[in-house]
């Protein structure tokens, strides 16, 4: 009974934040940057582009919204296809969504002031990301195209980024105007600050995990996640009581996976981030995770040692496994 409780809270807390998320994006757009030619960053400012450029040059009104979704479209197609899973269904569930509200809500600027509208603006879309990727999903556009990326290859696509908001801030100042094009960069900055403040902006990070409950944590994260896991006795200073520390190296986007399945493991874990610069060795992207998950069920572990024989196993399964290729 206390596990269907979790699990509807969990739904309800991801459906609220689902809809609120692309509310306030959608007041980021509407009444901020779209009515004061102020682009936003990614597929978002390039859908703003061309819904001006269909006015202007084909005398066909349509709004950002459309533009939006028939990017989404295509690119959530591609996202299921290869890599599946919640965050792809939320992620282009929301940018529908986005696109629909957009569409059928007013453009009406709460202010005039260019400054202004890139900061709010900015700020409401990088809380609306930032949020979202908290509880497992984005907005849409780029960061499906990040995932797909991230998991098929283990790299950012941050170059990829940064050209497309490049060109999105030239070809406004060529055709807007440049006062646009800079106030854009000032928007673009501020999502980028608060989607690195709410959730971060980097690509690897290693979690030290402390948990009276090691083994049942490691079983359970094996079950989800094929990462290497050390494992480290501990005992606390103050309560004098032996724990276990797990570190890991992960994904960003398996960080909001991983941290439920501590929590539901143990409430109580004690769960610390750390930046990671560079891996130096073996980081699995998602086909050798699958490869490994499809080679071997992952035993239950029981002691230290049983981890210990686990991992080398499973390092064995997945070089019989390129051997085969």
């Amino acid at each position: 009974m206390k596990n269907i409780k979790i699990s509807w809270r969990k739904i309800l807390l991801t459906m609220l934040v689902f809809f609120a998320s692309a509310i306030v994006q959608v007041v980021g757009l509407n009444a901020f940057l779209i009515p004061n030619s102020i682009f936003s960053s990614g597929f978002n400012g390039i859908a703003q582009l061309l819904s001006i450029f269909s006015h202007h040059f084909f005398h066909v009104s349509l709004p950002t919204g459309t533009f939006i979704m028939i990017f989404n479209i295509p690119i959530g197609i591609v996202g299921w296809k290869m890599i599946g899973g919640k965050f792809t269904i939320l992620s282009f569930a929301n940018s529908i969504f986005v696109s629909v509200i957009q569409i059928v809500a007013p453009t009406q600027a709460l202010t005039n002031d260019p400054l202004l509208a890139s900061l709010f603006g900015g700020l409401l879309i990088g809380a609306s990301i930032g949020v979202a990727m908290r509880y497992g999903f984005s907005t849409g556009g780029m960061d499906i195209v990040a995932m797909v990326v991230q998991k098929r290859t283990g790299k950012s696509i941050g170059v990829l980024m940064n050209v497309i908001n490049f060109a999105v801030v030239i070809i406004a100042g060529s055709f807007i105007g440049w006062q646009s094009a800079l106030f854009t960069i000032v928007g673009i900055y501020a999502t980028g600050r608060v989607v690195d403040t709410l959730y971060t902006s980097y690509q690897k990070l290693t979690a030290m995990i402390v948990t009276s409950k090691g083994d049942e944590v490691v079983a359970e994260l094996h079950k989800d996640l094929i990462r290497g896991i050390t494992i480290i006795p501990s005992r606390g200073a103050y309560t004098k009581r032996d724990s276990t520390t797990l570190m890991m190296v992960l994904s960003r986007y398996e960080l909001f996976e991983m941290q439920e399945v501590v929590h539901r493991i143990d409430p109580k874990a004690f769960i610390n981030l750390m930046n990671t610069v560079s891996v130096s060795g073996e980081f699995l992207d998602a086909d050798r995770q699958l490869q490994m998950k499809r080679a071997v069920a992952v035993p239950r572990i029981e002691t230290v040692e049983a981890q210990i024989e686990a991992e080398q196993r499973l390092e064995e399964q997945l070089e019989n496994i390129e051997d085969r290729k």
